[in-house]
């Protein structure tokens, strides 16, 4: 193949979907996921159960992979997996096959943080942000608002101190007894609700940072409360319930967002991370972007939730800059125990 292009393998096994992607020169060539659906009759991801799975879908997996990307594992010139965060058994399992791809094939290896990765989402497709560049990152375990000043220039300026947003969704989906994964069935019934039918208190942390812990609490006596007087409140109002609530963690979300973008004067905004598929919080963050007069960003569905894609673009920007992972030790061991 031409020596200007850089293919890269990329993999991602941070939690419950196996994925692999190829990106040559910045571009997908393909991005295929696997998710895991024995942890629903669970309520949750069983991490014994996902580093299984995840072990017998890599391999698969990867063959799909090149072979839908049309080229073959010679052509490959480095080899991207996430190194963390994440369930430390399902991250194991993407570095080793990653490590042992590129000890076999003599490539070099590009070790991506999770988040970032989610952020570079943004650069997988046109029209790309300009820098400065405002991101929240919103997922399960995660919520950030990063400043980008290039691809791999990036500063936390606030983040949760407690949960994460996309956990305030699920745990909301639990109490009312909604099946796994319960954020976007909570989305989806908001759609149908009043969001200012009941309402929640909201967090006010110094600064950029976020607490969602209160919501959950909040919600979880609201519910009490209501089902002791009513057993059937739950029942009877739950669209109007998950569309009160997904309000209330919106709100929360984007009043510190369009803080953070008029304190440092960006213009470019995103959202990233598996919540950012969520309906409401798309339209929301876009109506702010057009009141303010900011371009908005939003990725894909297909890039929002965890996939390959996003780390085979964050792995491609460090390729260019040279930052490769060392091959004799474990990063994401090391990573895993600081």
């Amino acid at each position: 193949m031409d020596t200007k292009t850089v293919n890269i393998l990329a993999i991602e096994s941070s939690c419950d979907d196996t994925s692999a992607a190829v990106i040559s020169n910045g571009k997908v060539l393909s991005n295929l996921v696997a998710t895991q659906k024995v942890h629903e009759q669970y309520g949750g991801v069983v991490p014994e159960m996902a580093s299984r799975a995840h072990m017998q879908k890599i391999v698969p997996v990867v063959e799909v992979a090149l072979r839908n990307a049309g080229i073959t594992k010679q052509d490959i010139n480095a080899v991207a997996y996430t190194q963390a965060p994440g369930l430390i058994g399902s991250l194991l399992v993407g570095a080793c096959f990653a490590k042992s791809f590129a000890q076999a094939m003599g490539l070099p290896m590009l070790a991506v943080h999770h988040m970032q990765a989610h952020v570079l989402a943004h650069f997988i497709d046109d029209p790309q942000p300009e820098f400065p560049f405002l991101c929240l990152t919103v997922s399960g375990g995660h919520t950030q608002i990063v400043l980008c000043r290039s691809h791999l220039d990036m500063e936390v300026l606030g983040e949760t101190i407690d949960d994460a947003a996309g956990e305030a969704f699920d745990k909301t989906a639990k109490m009312l007894g909604l099946p796994y994964p319960g954020g976007p069935i909570v989305d989806k019934l908001a759609k149908e609700g009043d969001p200012h039918k009941f309402p929640f208190p909201m967090s006010d942390m110094k600064d950029y940072d976020y607490s969602f812990s209160g919501v959950k609490t909040s919600v979880l006596y609201f519910l009490q409360k209501q089902k002791k007087a009513d057993p059937l409140f739950v029942e009877d109002n739950i669209n109007d319930i998950c569309a009160s609530v997904q309000h209330t963690i919106i709100k929360t979300l984007l009043k510190k967002f369009e803080l953070a973008a008029k304190e440092y004067g960006v213009k470019h905004l995103g959202i990233a991370g598996g919540v950012s598929a969520n309906s409401g919080l798309r339209t929301a963050f876009s109506e702010m972007c057009e009141k303010n007069g900011w371009q908005a960003h939003i990725p894909q569905f297909q890039y929002c939730t965890d996939n390959a894609a996003m780390i085979g673009i964050t792995g491609y920007y460090k390729y260019l800059s040279g930052d490769f992972a060392d091959l004799s030790v474990s990063p994401t061991a090391k990573a895993a125990w600081q």
